[in-house]
Order: structure tokens, then sequence, then C-alpha cells
């Protein structure tokens, strides 16, 4: 596949195979991507985490360009970790929330 085409949809999946080790969801679901630009082969995710503090900082972000990374014409990846605005339980998804609330 080109570099050129890379379907946003295959990018959504992948972001949705990293799981929040604390609450057991995935970060998409959590409300956790602020922002997605790609741009030939390479993808930028603005995201942020449920906490400024959280332990897991380096963990959730390596998940993340891992799993860009086996997306087709994926060539680079980065993560830009934002706290503005920061998160709120009012942005996860309908599954997110029922998930979290099962766990």
């Amino acid at each position: 596949m080109n570099p050129r085409n890379i379907d946003e949809k295959d990018i959504w999946a992948a972001l949705r195979q990293v799981i929040d080790p604390e609450l057991g969801c995935n970060i998409v679901d959590l409300g956790l991507i602020y922002g997605l630009t790609i741009e030939q082969g390479d993808v930028l995710v603005q995201m942020t985490l449920t906490t400024p503090g959280c332990p897991m900082h380096e963990s959730i972000a390596w998940g993340v360009r891992t799993a860009l990374l086996e997306v087709e014409g994926v060539e680079q990846a980065d993560v830009e970790l934002v706290w503005d605005p920061p998160w709120n339980p009012a942005m996860m998804t309908e599954f997110g929330r029922s998930h979290v609330a099962g766990n």
C-alpha cells in the first residue's frame, strides 16, 4: 500500500487495541485521543491520560506507537501528550462507560 493511502479506519482500529491498564478499557473509548494527523507515512496522535501524574504514561505511549507501526503504510508514529482540556469521564463513549462500570 502506498503510504499516502493509509486508511484512517485502520489507525482507529489499532488505537482501540491499546488498553489503559488501570481501567481495563481501550484509549479510544476512554476518550483519551484528542487528535490524529496522517501525513504520508507519518502519524501523529495527540492524546491525554486520565490524570497528569499517571504512572503508566510511558507504557501507554509506547503501546500507541507500537500499534500504529503495525498498520500498513505507517512509517513513523509519534505521540504528543496534551493536558488541555483536562480529561473527564464525560469524554468516554457509551462502550467505555459501560466497560469501566463493569470492572
